[in-house]
C-alpha cells in the first residue's frame, strides 16, 4: 500500500520546478510580494496553494520588470 502524502509546503528549487521558473526569480517574486513565503526555521517554503493559484493566473509582464532587493521576504 503506497501512501503519498500531499505536500502543504514546497522548498523554492520545488516551486521553481513546478513552475518552470529558476531559483532566482522565484526569489524574486517572494522577494516583490507576488508570491507568499513563510520561514520555517532557516527554510523558506511556499505553500502549494500560493503555487497552485500562481499557476492558474496569467502574468503578461515579465517575472523580472526591475532588479529585486537583496533580500527575499517572507510573511
Amino acid at each position: 500500500m503506497d501512501r503519498s502524502v500531499e505536500k502543504l509546503l514546497y522548498s523554492r528549487r520545488d516551486t521553481a520546478e513546478a513552475l518552470s521558473l529558476s531559483i532566482r526569480s522565484i526569489d524574486y517574486l517572494i522577494t516583490t510580494g507576488r508570491l507568499p513565503a513563510r520561514r520555517v526555521g532557516g527554510k523558506i517554503l511556499i505553500p502549494a496553494s500560493a503555487v497552485r493559484r500562481f499557476a492558474r493566473e496569467d502574468h503578461p509582464d515579465s517575472v523580472r520588470s526591475s532588479s529585486p532587493s537583496s533580500s527575499v521576504h517572507c510573511e
